[in-house]
């Protein structure tokens, strides 16, 4: 999708948290160099994608950078914690428990009847989407 099918148009988004929150946002925020409203917008971002939720790909140089702020935060995290630390021992730190949470994920999942193993298929295929 191009930028001229987007609409780009700022707008206001409001919402209201604890002050402690707020102040929390303000540090860290302040700690990467960006304004609240950065801050707070590449934390959603973050999270959405953390949701697995797709939004449009950014344009080429857009800046687009949540994502890798996210990983780039969570390696000094690590880091911070205990270094040093090696290339195993980062890559666990930032996927963290990834196959109970994919285990849960599946089994929420089937239980919700929106996907479920086919062992004729070969593997988990989307309960409106089997092909026969």
């Amino acid at each position: 999708m191009g930028e001229s099918e987007r609409d780009t148009a700022r707008t206001v988004v409001q919402t209201y948290v604890p002050a402690y929150q707020r102040d929390q946002w303000d540090e860290h925020a302040e700690q990467l160099g960006m304004s609240r409203s950065e801050f707070v917008r590449s934390m959603v971002q973050a999270g959405r994608r953390g949701f697995g939720a797709e939004g449009p790909e950014p344009e080429h140089g857009a800046g687009d950078t949540a994502s890798q702020e996210s990983l780039d935060d969570q390696v000094c995290e690590a880091l911070a914690a205990s270094a040093p630390l090696s290339w195993e021992e980062l890559l666990a730190a930032v996927t963290g428990d990834i196959e109970s949470r994919l285990e849960t994920t599946l089994q929420r999942l089937q239980e919700n009847n929106e996907l479920r193993y086919s062992g004729r298929q070969g593997g988990y295929v989307l309960e409106d989407g089997e092909s026969a």
